[in-house]
């Protein structure tokens, strides 16, 4: 995998010059730990089993490389096993455009299957999709699908490695498979309500052919801590860090990600001066900020916090939120030192951001959301974006399995796949 990736421009810059095909792997514009490993693994899988290889696979991370910084948990654990952020190539370093126009470019997208409208005109270019998240839209019968209510995307990219020659799967490819995985997961715990034994089965794979990678617990806390950790980024970063809007008839609203107790983000030095220059330049008329914590046993804790200058405004998005059925939030009053700000505890901790979403959209008024990071569902799926637990369409507790049983699972799934369906 290393050694991959440290060829990565290389490889872009003779395949253009040589007017060859260029094969992007891309993830979503949230850019998560989940698209960043699933981008990186499914791009080497395809370099290292494509006969023969023609086009240069090329990894792409959907974010401005002045914005990795705030990933703080994909740089920890790229960090850990030895790969350099120079090794990658970011979306401001890649002309995708150009590529498609030249007839140059394949598209693969990980974590993500609905592009937004700036990113329209590379749907032509889609080959292949790994996502899992609730279908939205039709593909052509000739884009490979696979779409997937599972934990984490990382999941379905093990499974395709799992399904390809053996000998394929190197260590590094499987320690970022497995961290992205327990991470998603929220440590593959049932009472998280994210995991379900697809995930598990692969955890165990994983496991299974290299029994050195280092415990549930180990690493999945310091994912965590790493991911949580906002002590160095100023008060735009973190709002800039997890970050989504939707849009109304006339207005943006901002949802933010925070890592951080609500009582002391609203405590933040100049806090009030940061909201405000941070919707003034970005033209959002509410931000919305939503915090998750867990306890020991991976259980959630959600509060929220509403912004905005115009009282009327914050007022309807606050009544909306307050009196939602679908789902109730169970929110209860906190103190808050601004009156420009209303805070809240969350009582139903599994109701995340995507389930937020269409509840804000609702209230402006408006239709599918544009997304800061990237585009948002039209109703409320129960999967991705890693920062918020979704809720898990298993109801009992997840099996125990052996490595055998998985081998036999992900044989067996290989077996009975079908070709996308034609509607």
């Amino acid at each position: 995998m290393e050694r991959f990736l440290e060829g990565r421009r290389a490889a872009l810059q003779e395949h253009i010059q040589q007017h060859q095909e260029v094969h992007v792997v891309m993830g979503n514009e949230a850019c998560d730990l989940d698209s960043t490993v699933s981008a990186l693994a499914l791009a080497y899988f395809l370099a290292k089993t494509s006969v023969p290889p023609k086009a240069a696979f090329i990894p792409v991370l959907n974010i401005p490389r002045s914005d990795f910084a705030l990933r703080t948990e994909t740089t920890f654990l790229l960090r850990e096993h030895n790969i350099p952020d120079s090794s990658l190539i970011f979306r401001d370093e890649i002309d995708l455009l150009g590529l498609h126009g030249a007839g140059l470019l394949s598209l693969t997208l990980v974590d993500h299957h609905v592009l937004p409208s700036t990113d329209a005109a590379l749907e032509e270019a889609v080959v292949d999709v790994l996502d899992h998240r609730p279908l939205e839209r039709e593909w052509a019968p000739s884009c490979q699908l696979t779409v997937e209510l599972v934990g984490s995307c990382a999941t379905l990219v093990t499974e395709r490695i799992a399904q390809g020659p053996p000998g394929v799967l190197d260590r590094t490819t499987a320690a970022l498979l497995h961290g992205t995985i327990l991470l998603d997961s929220i440590n593959l715990s049932p009472a998280a309500g994210k995991v379900t034994p697809r995930d598990v089965l692969c955890v165990s794979l994983l496991e299974s052919r290299f029994p050195e990678l280092p415990p549930h617990d180990s690493i999945y806390k310091a994912l965590q801590a790493a991911k949580f950790d906002v002590s160095g980024l100023t008060t735009e970063q973190m709002l800039r860090k997890d970050l989504k809007t939707v849009s109304g008839d006339e207005q943006v609203l901002a949802i933010s990600g925070i890592y951080m107790d609500i009582e002391l983000f609203l405590r933040r030095p100049g806090l009030l001066q940061d909201l405000e220059t941070f919707c003034q330049a970005r033209g959002y008329s509410v931000l919305v900020a939503m915090t998750v914590s867990f306890n020991e046993c991976y259980e959630p804790t959600r509060q929220l916090a509403v912004y905005s200058q115009n009282g009327a405004l914050r007022n309807m998005v606050c009544c909306a939120l307050e009196e939602a059925t679908a789902p109730a939030l169970q929110l209860q009053a906190l103190p808050s030192p601004w009156p420009c700000i209303s805070a809240y505890a969350q009582g139903n901790s599994l109701a995340s951001r995507k389930k937020v979403l269409p509840i804000l959209r609702a209230a402006l008024g408006g239709g599918p959301g544009t997304a800061a990071g990237q585009e948002e569902e039209a109703a409320p799926p129960p999967t991705p974006m890693n920062s918020l637990v979704e809720e898990s369409p298993l109801a009992q507790a997840v099996p125990p399995v052996c490595p055998q049983a998985v081998l036999e699972r992900v044989s067996r799934m290989a077996t009975e796949q079908h070709p996308p369906d034609s509607k």
